[in-house]
């Protein structure tokens, strides 16, 4: 839980989003109980407004660079701007099924 409060709060000041879930999502995947590594993110901020699908992946990756280059293996980013949340009218996709297995398991 510690990861998942820091990526959380890193987030908050940086962009004040009107929106945020951050679902640990890593019991999904071939991890050790508890772990901290996998996370589906949707962020909905003005901080987006005028800014690519690219550029707001780019600026959450950019505060998170810490996160990233350690604990955390996978991140799903949902980014919108209020506007878009409002007329999506629905919740983000939800996250497809870990495959399972290493390369480990796999014999290779």
């Amino acid at each position: 839980m510690v990861i998942q409060q820091q990526i959380e709060s890193r987030l908050r000041e940086a962009l004040s989003p009107e929106h945020l879930e951050l679902e640990n999502e890593s019991h999904m995947h071939s991890v050790p109980p508890g772990s901290e590594s996998h996370f589906r993110l949707v962020l909905v901020s003005e901080a987006f407004a005028g800014q690519r699908k690219v550029a707001r992946h780019q600026r959450i990756y950019q505060l998170l660079a810490e996160e990233l280059a350690g604990p955390v293996h996978a991140l799903s980013i949902f980014a919108w701007t209020p506007e878009e949340w409002r007329q999506r009218g629905e919740p983000a996709p939800a996250s497809p099924q870990c495959m399972g297995g290493s390369k480990r398991e796999q014999g290779a």
